[in-house]
């Protein structure tokens, strides 16, 4: 594999330009999580000021991370992104830990936990899609018409994507600015329409609550900031398509921070409309978590059933186009380095997409789907991307000593207090989640140590 400075991953093709990195920034942003979680948060910190809290220190952490990877990704602009960063900073075990949990959990879990949740609101429409429907049993394993169509919505993205990157990148922009567009929406139609005098007096004139402002307030924040983070997760996909990316050096820290930023603002006045049209107490105890269809039903009515589902589908759908077509990279590159199953290194050599790694993305995430069990995965290995962001970000000050001479087209701004910032801030969240929710902390540990043995085997075959 071409080493730091190749801006051309070998069989892979630049045709992706600053609007194409951008939604798949964003569209790997937003999915469900933007309007569902801000219940259980609100459940946990039992106040509108310390909900918003949570959601603007997630935004400047966010901000912060992308600032850093731009450096990074400017720097090395190869397929396989944060994994080619950790290898060059801590060398190739901590490459290689990255890229199997990514394989394992955090990539595959979230599509097959993205492509269910597109399955339950298109239920709203078609009835006999729910998990109720058995279809058959395989053994313990009960697959349902929402399982199944969830393993559609994989393979039909998967399909789409063997059919060259632009094919993929021209679905992720149309739903991208789809989905963007329905949230705006929303907050306009909060702002303009659904202010509700009741909700906002509840949760204006007691801001705060009953939280004092000591450490009780941060230890609440941080361990609540779970569900915010996942929502703001996967920003970084687009480093793993850098070797397609036209100009990357211009192009990889720009799109990082215009995508950022405008869904992190996106998701502060989404939670503000929700405090503006629903009590603290609406927003905690709205139906399934559902928050914004809650909100939604306070503007529109009973319709907004429908047309939440139909927002809530095109953003999933869009979410993990951008996430197969993002995380195929890694295990390719992955495979050039010898660290993967050698056939994930092949490309096909019409369309310069590398269909091997594609589809055994697809077919793990299938399986992850058929047992159901993502999301217990990805409550675990929370933790663990968080690590993984946090020793990214330290590669930024071990890179800056180690290559001084390498070329960085983009200096991460606010070097070196912002990324100290980053690391002391989240290095506390990690200690929290220790403390506080062990029983999700430990798992995902474990999940990353997996790997280790493994390693070792491919090295030896290597």
């Amino acid at each position: 594999m071409g080493r730091t400075g190749e801006a051309v991953s070998p069989g892979l093709v630049k045709s992706l330009g600053l609007l194409d990195a951008t939604t798949l920034v964003m569209g790997s942003m937003i999915g469900s999580g933007v309007f569902i979680v801000a219940a259980d948060i609100a459940r946990q910190v039992q106040s509108p000021g310390l909900l918003m809290m949570t959601w603007l220190v997630t935004a400047v952490l966010t901000m912060i991370a992308a600032l850093s990877y731009g450096e990074l990704a400017a720097a090395m602009p190869q397929a396989g992104g944060q994994y080619v960063y950790l290898r060059e900073a801590f060398g190739p075990l901590f490459g290689f830990l990255y890229g199997w949990t990514l394989f394992l959990v955090i990539q595959t879990g979230t599509i097959a936990a993205v492509a269910v949740a597109f399955a339950k609101f298109a239920g709203v429409f078609f009835p006999a899609i729910t998990a109720s429907n058995v279809v058959f049993k395989i053994g313990p394993i009960v697959v349902s018409t929402q399982q199944l169509t969830g393993i559609a919505i994989l393979v039909l993205l998967t399909w789409i994507n063997t059919r060259g990157v632009r094919a993929g990148a021209i679905v992720q922009n149309v739903f991208t600015i789809a989905k963007t567009s329905a949230v705006i929406g929303l907050i306009g139609a909060g702002f303009l329409f659904g202010r509700n005098s009741g909700a906002i007096q509840q949760n204006f004139t007691n801001f705060w609550g009953n939280a004092a402002m000591d450490w009780s307030s941060v230890r609440l924040v941080g361990v609540a900031m779970v569900g915010a983070l996942f929502s703001s997760d996967a920003w970084n996909n687009v480093t793993f398509t850098a070797g397609e990316i036209k100009n990357p050096s211009r192009n990889l820290p720009l799109s990082l921070v215009m995508g950022v930023g405008v869904v992190s603002v996106l998701y502060l006045l989404c939670n503000i409309v929700y405090l503006l049209v629903l009590p603290l107490s609406g927003v905690q105890t709205a139906p399934e978590d559902r928050v914004a269809t809650a909100v939604a039903q306070g503007i529109l009515g009973p319709v907004a059933v429908q047309v939440m589902a139909l927002a809530i589908m095109v953003s999933t759908f869009g979410c993990a186009n951008g996430m197969v077509l993002a995380g195929a990279r890694v295990y390719y590159a992955m495979a050039l380095d010898g660290l993967f199953f050698r056939p994930a290194a092949k490309v096909d050599p019409k369309r310069h997409t590398p269909v091997v790694a594609l589809a055994a993305q697809c077919i793990w995430a299938c399986v992850l789907t058929l047992t159901g069990s993502y999301s217990d995965l990805l409550d675990y290995v929370i933790f663990a991307v968080l690590l993984f962001y946090v020793l990214t970000i330290a590669g930024v000050f071990v890179l800056r000593a180690k290559r001084p001479e390498m070329n960085r087209p983009y200096r991460a701004l606010g070097y070196p207090i912002l990324p100290a910032v980053y690391v002391g801030l989240a290095g506390l969240i990690e200690i929290l989640l220790l403390l506080y929710k062990p029983n999700y902390t430990w798992p995902g540990l474990i999940i990353v140590l997996t790997g280790l043995p493994v390693y070792f085997l491919w090295r030896g075959a290597k």
